[in-house]
């Protein structure tokens, strides 16, 4: 294969069991393309990302440090292990982009914050492990919003990612850096997180796979902590099969996570291709319609119809309580934050602004260290948790949380899986939002529901929708597909029939076309 960026994950390990390419060429390759369009300074052992006003506007800024030595030191064992005769793992040899909230021994963790610049943690990430176990080349940390917390990547404290099918464009957020590396094809595959819809909501955007799993089957050990009950690691791919492999890899219990969910999980790929006929398909009532773009509810309309010529029945669903999972998550999420942040002090790890005494202290390394949205939702946890505010704010959005996730398992005896727009709407231009945080929050419409509730969420392309702005750029617009817990199996059987049916599994020939002139 000529441009070995341009193969998925199941291709490129196809082809290096074969023989037919090494571990080290893969990686080079990647390297290369990383280093010739996305803002690096590829000098040294580990590439740093250049200064905010130094980036340029064709520049998708996708990695924050890219671990050029280990790759490459990475991909020669892998080589080496192969010609020996060795045991190799299912995705040996093949690249990836690991979110920046992610431990890394070797590699800063910065969180996308000025609070860790330049943090070098000791220890890896269970995911990281198991990446490393599956014998996956990691190139390096992904640019990512604030500490997750954000829909665009636009908050990041090193300079915002751009959309590669525009670079005018956000790519979501706050996994943008690794839906970027990979729609950009500085990777094939990638590592996000997902909190209210961090992996789904950009993978929508740039036309790509982007799962949350059942929350507690990937383990929290080493991703550093938003909200504690809903922060869960995923994969962004191009395929359906590459995320569903890259899945497998990374979920099972861990006894380092107190979250993690004991007990076996399902084999994702074993029931693959079994197709959707007789499958009961339902349509969440409450998630379309008013504040969904045109385009998008054309696209899902047309997705529905294609389920249904594939076997599917389709029958619509109510979540009555899903209108009220924006303002419960924007009240659970901030409060869990907040105490989750209170570490970052300036005494124990991180930055320090030396002041006189240590209120003082703390008080200006916090002010400095954090960027406005994460200062806003700490103010917005606090608030809720104080005193006399509790139980009118925290409280009750906890039982509305326990009547969405009831509303779940009431539609889920019903029906298989559930299927909305991933987001209301297609990417946006760079600072459309950043004034208005409710407009931005609102992105999140579709996607909070099942986080609430813990159960997997798949998006995948459905299809192509005008730029509200601008009618002559087509955008991807995502497919959400739901199950309940720990059927994520199911899930991934109906978007593989669906990504077949409709051939989308092609679908980043957009942003190929723009990336293989350079990015413009």
């Amino acid at each position: 294969m000529a441009d070995l960026t341009a193969a998925s994950a199941v291709e490129l390990a196809t082809l290096l069991r074969a023989g037919e390419v090494s571990a080290r060429e893969v990686v080079d390759a990647h390297l290369e393309r990383i280093a010739a369009v996305d803002g690096v300074v590829a000098e040294g052992d580990v590439w740093a990302a250049k200064p905010t006003a130094e980036l340029g506007p064709d520049e998708p800024h996708a990695f924050l440090a890219v671990t050029a030595s280990a790759a490459r030191a990475h991909a020669d064992d892998i080589d080496a292990r192969r010609v020996a005769g060795e045991q190799l793992g299912p995705l040996a040899g093949v690249p990836l982009g690991l979110k920046d909230v992610l431990t890394m021994r070797g590699a800063p963790t910065t969180c996308g914050s000025r609070m860790l610049e330049g943090w070098v943690p000791p220890y890896d990430a269970t995911v990281t492990e198991r990446l490393r176990a599956a014998d996956v080349v990691v190139l390096g940390k992904t640019n990512m919003d604030e500490f997750a917390m954000g829909s665009s990547t636009e908050n990041s404290a090193f300079g915002g990612t751009r959309n590669p099918w525009d670079l005018d464009r956000v790519p979501g957020g706050s996994s943008g850096g690794s839906a970027a590396a990979v729609a950009g094809l500085l990777a094939p595959l990638a590592i996000g997180t997902d909190t209210g819809g961090s992996i789904r909501q950009p993978a929508a955007l740039t036309g790509l796979v982007g799962v949350k799993p059942t929350y507690g089957t990937v383990s929290r050990y080493g991703l550093v902590a938003f909200a504690s009950s809903l922060d869960q690691a995923g994969p962004l791919a191009r395929t359906v099969e590459d995320a569903a492999r890259l899945q497998s890899v990374t979920w099972g219990h861990d006894p380092r996570d107190a979250t993690s969910v004991p007990g076996e999980v399902p084999d994702l790929l074993a029931g693959l291709e079994d197709g959707v006929a007789g499958l009961r398909v339902g349509v969440v009532q409450e998630l379309q319609g008013e504040g969904y773009e045109p385009g998008v509810e054309l696209v899902f309309a047309s997705a529905l119809e294609r389920l249904a010529g594939l076997g599917a029945q389709i029958a619509e669903v109510s979540l009555p309580h899903a209108p009220y999972g924006l303002p419960a998550y924007y009240l659970i999420a901030p409060s869990e934050a907040s105490s989750n942040l209170a570490r970052f002090d300036g005494v124990r790890y991180g930055l320090r602004v030396d002041a006189p005494t240590a209120e003082e202290m703390n008080a200006a390394t916090r002010a400095a260290g954090f960027g406005p949205e994460v200062k806003r939702r700490i103010m917005i946890g606090t608030h809720a948790l104080s005193s006399g505010y509790y139980d009118a704010y925290y409280l009750q959005a906890s039982k509305v949380r326990t009547l969405i996730a009831e509303d779940f398992r009431n539609a889920f005896a019903q029906v298989d899986v559930l299927v909305s727009p991933t987001s209301p709407s297609v990417a946006f231009r760079f600072g459309d939002k950043t004034a208005d945080p409710m407009a931005m929050y609102l992105n999140d419409v579709a996607t909070v529901p099942a986080s609430l509730a813990g159960i997997p969420a798949l998006s995948l392309p459905a299809g192509l929708a005008a730029a509200p702005d601008d009618p002559t750029t087509s955008l991807p617009v995502g497919l959400q597909l739901m199950a309940p817990l720990k059927r994520d199996d199911v899930m991934y059987r109906a978007a593989w029939a669906f990504e077949q049916a409709t051939g989308f599994a092609a679908l980043p020939t957009g942003p190929r076309a723009i990336t293989t002139q350079e990015v413009r």
